[in-house]
């Protein structure tokens, strides 16, 4: 009788450390599971996808003001590209400079106002005259707000005769806005001006 019972509480404690054993590899399970789940949430809140030649690129977030520099100095040479890169298609150099607009202020659409004003856009194509631009440098000052900026750059202008090289200089400020389908770097340029656009060099064709 004593040896049953014996056998009976070994039986009992062999279950009751097996049931322990069982609970306590749930709550690692489970415990494994939360953490596994949190891990790859917070990846995937620092995972964003952009579009790029229309194909979607994962690209990791990171804290805005690490980016300030580079996307400041994108959001201006981008501005630039669209309102200078002209080739002589009137419907082309509307879509430019509809992009461009959308990265400044009423500053930029006066001196377009001012280009059209003199026929300027109508010569390029009528005379099927190409214009590009290169960005030589950007100085940006981050120690006042809104910051500011001098765009140094190259025009180049190719007539039927002739390629003529311009130096071109402009500054202005940079604020902060809400980004936007239309404004990606959630920059917005002000007070713009053309400093500098004079010839460098002209050649014969």
């Amino acid at each position: 009788m004593f040896k049953k019972v014996i056998n009976m509480d070994a039986s009992f404690r062999q279950m009751r450390l097996v049931a322990i054993v069982a609970v306590c590899a749930s709550f690692s399970l489970c415990a494994f599971v939360v953490s596994k789940f949190f891990r790859m949430s917070s990846e995937l809140q620092s995972t964003i996808y952009v579009l790029g030649n229309g194909k979607a690129i994962e690209a990791f977030a990171s804290n805005r003001k690490e980016n300030i520099p580079i996307e400041a100095k994108d959001h201006i040479a981008t501005f630039h590209e669209y309102f200078f890169d002209l080739p002589p298609d009137d419907n082309q150099i509307k879509k430019n400079i509809a992009k461009a607009l959308y990265l400044a202020d009423h500053s930029a659409k006066r001196e377009y106002d001012n280009l059209v004003e003199v026929n300027y856009y109508m010569t390029l194509v009528s005379s099927n005259i190409n214009q590009t631009i290169t960005i030589d440098s950007i100085h940006l000052n981050f120690d006042v707000i809104p910051f500011q900026f001098r765009c140094f750059a190259t025009q180049t202008i190719t007539r039927a005769t002739s390629i003529a090289n311009r130096s071109l200089i402009t500054e202005g400020k940079l604020r902060t806005v809400q980004r936007s389908e239309n404004n990606s770097h959630g920059f917005l340029i002000e007070q713009w001006k053309i400093v500098e656009n004079k010839d460098i060099s002209v050649k014969k064709r």
